[in-house]
């Protein structure tokens, strides 16, 4: 269901084409750090979509991920939460991590992104989709990250299911470990360092 349109065929809603709608409203928000402005200040909401064909329009004019500077993000939250911690649907709960080396940024970064966008958006988590607040990566010069925000950091069967879903669709290897971390845990270190609360 969630193709890509064949490439040098344009759709456009004047051929009478009927979109197909997604089960969630979604957001795409850009952030750009500017150390002279306020963390909030550089966080833009860029649209939002709801339906598969405005999915592909957006992606295929974004810039890929792998052509950001450091120290951008992209977050693809559904409607109505923002990408951060003080966000009602996210102060409780934590999110999966996947940390990639430098030299992955241009062999791998931009299909895991995208493998992690379609896991959202196509509700890859089945009962447990309500849980998924959105995704973010983090484009930086020490690596990249991937992230998936779920809402509640305590419901272990949720959890553990959205993980093992997430390290399936990214294709990661079985002995690769990927570490789910709660966002009260992280919000208090002052270094990068934050303990994992669940590992699959």
């Amino acid at each position: 269901m969630l193709e890509e349109p064949p490439t040098g065929r344009k759709l456009s809603l004047g051929e009478g084409l009927e979109k197909h709608p997604l089960e969630n409203r979604w957001a795409l928000w850009f952030f750009k750090n500017d150390r002279n402005r306020a963390w909030r200040d550089n966080l833009h909401l860029v649209t939002k979509f709801d339906t598969v064909e405005d999915f592909w329009a957006l992606y295929s004019h974004t810039q890929p991920v792998s052509k950001l500077s450091s120290g951008c993000d992209y977050a693809l939250f559904k409607d109505g939460i923002e990408p951060m911690w003080e966000d009602s649907r996210n102060k409780h709960g934590g999110r999966w991590l996947v940390s990639l080396a430098k030299q992955q940024r241009q062999s791998d970064l931009d299909r895991l992104w995208l493998e992690t966008l379609l896991s959202l958006i196509g509700e890859a988590f089945e009962e447990y989709g309500e849980e998924v607040c959105g995704a973010v990566v983090n484009v930086r010069s020490k690596g990249d990250k991937i992230a998936i925000w779920t809402s509640e950091a305590e419901n272990q069967p949720a959890v553990t299911f959205i993980g093992r879903v997430f390290k399936e669709r990214l294709g990661l290897s079985p002995k690769v470990v990927i570490g789910y971390q709660a966002h009260a845990d992280t919000a208090t270190k002052s270094n990068s360092f934050t303990k994992n609360k669940f590992v699959v």
